[in-house]
């Protein structure tokens, strides 16, 4: 939890265990926090979650808080607080924080891409944030787009995703995709981070790896690219701090794109750790 300014910077920051299981102790936690830093209740609460804000329900669904899960989420903890709350996927709470105080200040359409343990992405348009049917837009880690054609020579690198399809770019694009196509490429089991090392050391097989992961990922960005327009796409996540890799995805992308530009466009994020954070305080803009 933190309070911030008017421009991103952080005033107050407290970390807590979360109270996961109990929604009473973990309204509780919010409340506290407030009560330190503004007692007299004038500033609202804007809430990065993981997972998905169904704007016309109001029902969140919750991929690590499982007290959240199925209920109308903002107007609980508003009553709970007796102040207004906002609510948003981390994913997009990391877009609108790179489009106002990130890599994508200046642009008008700031597609915003997280590369951790899985994929993740928010469009940012004008300064708004793009909020799809329900709850869900941005989420190009989703969809069956690499194929499963055993029947045909070769192999596919087509792995079952945990949304309950096959071939989404979430089951190869973040570093467990990574390190699977580490396994389907050289039979060996790696994490990560040793893979990138590798690869930067000059690792034949780790190079291939880093070559495959690239060449898959860019294919489908250029497409995410050209549909929305983008004029700048940060990168967080794990792998959005690693530049080299991120200026290889770009090189790939422009390379894929209809437009013709010498200007980056895929590009590290200037907020990683706190991007969710300063996003959530931006909610209540976007709502207004």
């Amino acid at each position: 939890m933190a309070l911030l300014d008017g421009e991103g910077g952080i005033l107050a920051r407290e970390r807590l265990p979360t109270p996961a299981d109990d929604f009473a102790a973990f309204a509780q936690a919010l409340d506290a926090f407030a009560q330190r830093h503004d007692p007299g209740g004038h500033l609202a609460f804007g809430l990065s979650l993981a997972g998905i804000f169904d704007p016309a329900s109001g029902r969140a669904t919750c991929a690590n808080i499982p007290c959240l899960t199925g209920r109308p989420l903002a107007t609980e903890l508003a009553a709970s607080l007796g102040r207004p709350v906002a609510i948003a996927n981390d994913a997009d709470c990391f877009a609108i924080a790179e489009a106002t105080w990130g890599a994508g200040r200046g642009h008008r359409i700031v597609f915003g891409v997280i590369l951790g343990s899985g994929v993740g992405g928010g469009l940012v348009v004008d300064q708004r944030l793009v909020v799809g049917e329900g709850g869900f837009g941005g989420e190009w880690g989703h969809a069956p787009v690499v194929p499963d054609l055993p029947d045909l020579p070769g192999r596919f690198p087509c792995f079952p995703c945990g949304c309950g399809q096959t071939g989404c770019i979430d089951t190869i694009g973040g570093a467990r995709g990574l390190e699977r196509l580490h396994v389907f490429l050289h039979g060996q089991p790696e994490r990560s981070e040793r893979i990138v090392i590798a690869w930067i050391a000059g690792d034949v097989q780790a190079g291939r790896t880093i070559a495959l992961h690239v060449d898959l990922v860019s294919r489908y960005l250029a497409l995410v690219a050209n549909t929305v327009g983008a004029g700048i796409i940060p990168v967080g996540g794990g792998l959005g701090t690693v530049e080299p890799l991120i200026a290889l995805l770009d090189q790939s992308v422009r390379t894929r794109i209809l437009r013709r530009t010498d200007r980056p466009l895929v590009v590290p994020a200037q907020h990683h750790t706190d991007a969710a954070l300063l996003g959530a305080a931006l909610l209540m803009d976007q709502a207004a």
